[in-house]
């Protein structure tokens, strides 16, 4: 672990405490938590919304399918000869 100790940890850890205070790092941790439960929260709605959506998934398109030379491209638009 980078020559780093438990005894170097618990120091540190003390040092954090005694920075702190303990009722700082407490609302960090419940704050943390909060954070973290809303984020799985919103990811556990968006897959559920994905499960019950209704339209399928685009079509893929094949890297090998035969090009129709004859079509009209998408973004031109088609004039009558009149």
């Amino acid at each position: 672990m980078a020559g780093l100790s438990i005894s170097h940890l618990l120091i540190m850890l003390v040092v954090v405490v005694l920075l702190f205070g303990t009722s700082k790092l407490k609302n960090l941790g419940k704050d943390l938590g909060g954070a973290i439960k809303g984020f799985k929260d919103s990811m556990k709605d968006s897959e559920q919304a994905a499960a019950n959506s209704q339209t399928p998934p685009p079509a893929q398109i094949s890297q090998n399918a035969p090009i129709d030379s004859t079509a009209t491209p998408v973004n031109t638009v088609k004039k009558d000869n009149v």
